[in-house]
């Protein structure tokens, strides 16, 4: 397969049917020319580059798999109006997209407005080679500014001629945890004060650990082993050049297809040895996410959302109450429109919302990258898909920082919701080891 994508990169029929199809376009307008690779079986980990920007998005059970290498276009944005700005961007590259088939762009952004560093706030972008193998059919999709055809087809070798390592490294011995996790317990208890006093319902705190290895960490060994880990989650990733943000999510945040919208209401999480998720807690928990994703999606509807039932829905060793909430859309309602209204939903920030934001600035919640924001797919027509990134890991170099995190409400028990962001830790701590690793607190998967 790699040999016929490089086949295509250097055919000069490529470049005419890219000029053919930038004739008459702004020269700043996005061209895109998409090719059939044939059928294979293919999640394109090993074109993952090591020195350009790339994105990857795969649903193993839905034998989906997308790696996106390089920015033909992209746009960055900060701040309380940082949806909007990606929407007008958005729409502004679509008005022009000269295109002969379906053409997509990939976005991210963080769970706070204000947080910059080490990736962008929110970032949109079209890709420069996007490789897709869905159901065995495997395509590629050239895209560059209609003014730069030439100079981006002799840059798409390149970011080809450079894979990332592809070997997991030995993990070092992990550092002691107590006083951080004193820390965090102490926050709960702060969290269930204010659940007491009636200040919120819910608030969602987040937890860290990093951890180090004797050689830099390897993108693409660790979203393979999250690949068979976790088939029924979304394995997403963003490499930036110096990061590498990626992990497994089994929540949907928003999806648009024509007028039809559909979310997840997710919360509550057992794990072997804990709760069920029957119990009081975790109901109430995830019936707090269905009113309130209800809630803000009733405006842009002419009928209110149906919420299916919760069932349970497994990733990995976790298990969570999930419901599927579907409505109808008005003409003219955008993924963005959708997406400010959702972000953040109470299962990754609180309820209710303005308040448990607010506390959560108060109280110095602190989340790196994009985790419990989101990661999305866009195509040129308007619809799309995003999903909360959850479960997360930012690599640099040979230091990896994990995230998750744990809805607390009335009648949470600290140590629980301790074990509970244990348990969802070892999801990314399962993949980060080298699979022949024996350490029980390195591999455990959930």
């Amino acid at each position: 397969m790699i040999h016929t994508l490089r086949r295509c990169l250097s055919a000069p029929a490529t470049l005419a049917r890219l000029t053919d199809l930038a004739a008459g376009a702004p020269a700043s307008a996005p061209v895109s020319l998409r090719i059939s690779l044939g059928r294979a079986t293919s999640d394109w980990l090993a074109q993952l580059p090591a020195d350009a920007p790339y994105w990857y998005r795969a649903r193993p059970d839905h034998d989906e798999y997308r790696l996106a290498i390089g920015h033909a276009l992209h746009v960055t944005s900060a701040g309380p109006n940082r949806l909007a700005a990606l929407d007008n961007a958005f729409a502004g590259f679509c008005r022009d997209w000269r295109r002969n088939g379906p053409a997509f762009a990939f976005a991210g952004f963080a769970f706070d407005a204000a947080n910059d560093a080490p990736l962008p706030n929110a970032l949109l972008a079209i890709p420069a080679i996007l490789l897709e193998s869905v159901a065995g059919e495997c395509s590629v999709t050239l895209s560059a500014p209609a003014g730069r055809i030439a100079q981006a087809a002799a840059e798409w070798p390149r970011w080809l001629a450079t894979p990332a390592i592809a070997s997991a490294p030995p993990l070092r011995p992990s550092r002691p945890e107590a006083l951080a996790e004193r820390a965090w317990i102490a926050r709960v208890n702060a969290a269930l004060r204010d659940i007491e006093a009636g200040r919120l319902d819910k608030i969602v705190l987040a937890r860290s650990r990093t951890i180090e290895a004797d050689a830099p960490f390897s993108a693409p060994a660790v979203l393979g082993q999250l690949l068979a880990q976790q088939p029924s989650s979304v394995v997403y990733a963003y490499g930036s050049g110096q990061h590498a943000f990626l992990g497994a999510t089994p929540e949907r945040l928003v999806r648009l297809s024509g007028q039809r919208v559909d979310t997840d209401a997710l919360a509550g999480t057992a794990w072997p040895g804990s709760l069920s998720l029957a119990e009081t807690k975790n109901r109430h928990e995830q019936a707090l996410v269905v009113r309130a994703i209800c809630t803000a999606l009733a405006p842009f509807c002419n009928s209110p959302p149906i919420a299916e039932p919760a069932r349970e829905h497994a990733a990995g060793q976790l298990r969570h109450l999930r419901s599927r909430v579907a409505a109808t859309v008005r003409p003219g309602t955008t993924l963005f429109d959708l997406l400010r209204a959702l972000h953040p939903t109470p299962a990754i920030g609180g309820f209710p919302v303005t308040a448990a934001q607010t506390w959560l600035a108060e109280h110095n919640e602190q989340r790196t990258g994009w985790y419990s924001g989101a990661v999305g797919l866009l195509a040129a027509d308007g619809d799309g898909e995003f999903s909360v990134a959850l479960r997360s890991a930012l690599l640099a170099g040979k230091t990896a920082e994990l995230q998750a995190g744990a809805g607390i409400v009335a009648g949470s028990d600290a140590q629980h919701e301790l074990a509970e962001t244990t348990a969802k830790l070892g999801t990314l701590l399962g993949a980060l080891a080298p699979p022949s690793a024996t350490n029980s607190d390195n591999s455990r998967s959930a």
